[in-house]
């Protein structure tokens, strides 16, 4: 946090005098929109994602929902007297790289909130250094359980930060639901899991192959592969020589094309099953034709399918953005929302100003949050979780992800 005199912020925000603004000149972080400023306060939003690299379509979806947010807080004067502000920095999907920008969000007083990462590994590495500052982070995307509930969440459930908050549900329910359409539904009793080993993957894998062993499934081989590995000609023949009827792949779409592609040239015409990591167009680009019947869940219902998501379809085309808002885009959108929510109840409370101590004053009130969304109804459990447990799977069909079933685990 920059060095200022807390007698000097006290005593301007108390005569309202105090304007926020970001320091555009000390970083190369997009700035985003910064319509309407009346010159009142400007609050900025954080947004961390991975914005260059394998990634990006869905680090970018992320990005550019939230700046539609922003834009429509500031037209809408959501917040009388606050203009919201947009500052994005790209954590490349390394822990490292997102530690090192929760450090640089940290240390802009203006910065009141932050919408990512879409990695779970990242968030490990920034949960505690967002927590001690007292500012809240909410991920559109992180589903790894332990982030809310602790490490030991499967026998005692606690919740280690207080300012992490998720719009996503988690891989204990997104792991088991893909697992009881594969046996139930799909009717495949034989499977090979493989894992990409980052906190993401190797925990969905791991929730999956519980469910499906506990309905009477049996996995028939298990493999570990490296996230940066592009050639899996060694485990394509380990998967055909199985006897699987089914591959789950716990990781994200950049190794899950190609590992589909190379499995079915092996001879294993069998599908491939994902989570929410792997549900991007890009998936069918490295996949290549005989994606056709390989599968993914994700959190929600589709975007495109709910009423409640017409308005932000239609604004986010109208907005002219470069890049789709892929998976995580209505949930990007309302986690940044959520974040304007929190600081309109904050300034609300406290006669039309933000107080001394906006930031822990904005993480407390983001516990009550709750409202109409993009994804359907907004809100957090004791955990920081999503109250919104809805799940859907996706088919790839003429070379696109077509839903083929919604709702919620009932395990």
């Amino acid at each position: 946090m920059r060095q200022r005199s807390l007698i000097a912020i006290t005593a301007a925000l108390a005569a309202g005098a105090l304007t926020l603004t970001a320091c555009g000149s000390r970083d190369s972080g997009d700035k985003g929109s910064d319509s309407g400023n009346g010159g009142g306060t400007t609050v900025v939003i954080g947004v961390d994602a991975p914005l260059t690299g394998d990634l990006s379509a869905m680090g970018l979806g992320i990005k550019n929902s939230a700046d539609l947010a922003v834009q429509k807080a500031n037209k809408q004067k959501i917040v009388n007297g606050v203009t919201f502000k947009i500052e994005s920095l790209d954590d490349q999907a390394q822990p490292s790289a997102g530690q090192q920008n929760a450090s640089k969000f940290v240390s802009e007083q203006e910065v009141l909130g932050v919408v990512g990462p879409l990695n779970s590994s990242v968030a490990e590495s920034m949960q505690k250094v967002f927590d001690d500052a007292k500012l809240v982070q909410v991920s559109p995307a992180n589903t790894g359980p332990a982030l809310t509930q602790g490490q030991d969440w499967q026998n005692k459930k606690v919740r280690p930060y207080k300012a992490y908050f998720r719009t996503a549900t988690t891989d204990a329910i997104q792991g088991p639901f893909a697992a009881q359409y594969v046996f139930n539904t799909a009717k495949k009793k034989k499977v090979f899991v493989i894992d990409d080993k980052k906190t993401y993957g190797s925990g969905l894998a791991a929730t999956f192959t519980e469910e499906f062993k506990k309905l009477g499934g049996k996995v028939v081989g298990t493999e570990h592969i490296n996230p940066d590995a592009k050639d899996f000609s060694a485990v394509a023949t380990k998967v055909k020589n199985s006897g699987a009827q089914v591959v789950y792949y716990g990781g994200e779409y950049p190794q899950a094309g190609p590992l589909s592609k190379q499995i079915k040239a092996a001879g294993a015409k069998i599908p491939l099953v994902g989570g929410d990591g792997i549900k991007d167009d890009t998936f069918m680009k490295l996949a290549g034709a005989e994606a056709t019947g390989d599968l993914a869940t994700s959190v929600g219902a589709p975007v495109e399918d709910l009423p409640s998501a017409k308005q932000f379809v239609a604004d986010y085309k109208a907005g002219g953005y470069k890049e789709e808002y892929s998976a995580y885009g209505g949930y990007a959108y309302d986690s940044a929302w959520a974040v304007i929510e929190a600081v309109k109840k904050v300034v609300d409370a406290n006669g039309g100003k933000l107080p001394s101590d906006a930031r822990a004053k904005v993480t407390e009130a983001m516990q009550s949050v709750s409202f109409d969304g993009v994804t359907g109804k907004v809100s957090f459990d004791e955990y920081g979780d999503a109250t919104n447990k809805q799940l859907t799977v996706y088919a790839v069909k003429n070379g696109a992800w077509v839903p083929v079933k919604s709702g919620t685990y009932t395990g």
